[in-house]
């Protein structure tokens, strides 16, 4: 008896533990084209799925794209550094979830008269740090744009200089 309680505890705290792993990434955004945007993009994974966080501002009021970028390199002052939207699937540019899309494209936020704004997104085709490349976050960039992402211009949807960039990086 004393067996089978000691083998169905610990049969528990490994299920338990393979199916509870928590990976965090973070992008801290940085001022790019002489703004003052600042924030914080958190990235937690669990249960297959990714959920983003993000917290910005210094902002314009008003609404902003954001897009993940192909290159984690905010170097540059104007953020081009960061390469295009990743884009591993070459999908078109589109709105998220809606028709067609790629997994750089998250939308937009809105910034509030102080210049603040929040978004959360969830997916399932985004990972961190897995083996996965067209699912893998980590080593690409958050870009934060001036203007609104109009779901539909190719690749970019038009949406201005950017005016953010952080570096995905897991913890």
């Amino acid at each position: 008896m004393k067996k089978i309680s000691l083998f169905v505890l610990l049969f528990t705290i490994l299920i338990s533990c393979s199916t509870s792993e928590e990976k965090i990434a973070e992008a801290t955004i940085s001022a790019k084209s002489n703004s003052n945007v600042s924030g914080l993009v958190t990235f937690t994974q669990k249960d297959g799925k990714v959920m983003m966080k993000a917290a910005l501002k210094g902002l314009t009021p008003g609404t902003h794209a954001i897009h993940i970028h192909e290159k984690g390199d905010c170097s540059s002052d104007d953020g081009k550094s960061a390469g295009g939207h990743w884009n591993p699937t070459q999908d078109k540019h589109g709105e998220w979830k809606h028709g067609e899309f790629h997994s750089g494209d998250i939308g937009n936020l809105v910034a509030d008269e102080n210049g603040n704004a929040t978004i959360e997104k969830e997916s399932d085709f985004w990972c961190i740090g897995c083996e996965d490349d067209t699912k893998n976050i980590v080593g690409h960039a958050i870009i934060v744009h001036a203007g609104t992402d109009d779901f539909t211009s190719q690749p970019s949807g038009a949406a201005g200089a950017r005016v953010g960039c952080g570096e995905i990086t897991a913890n």
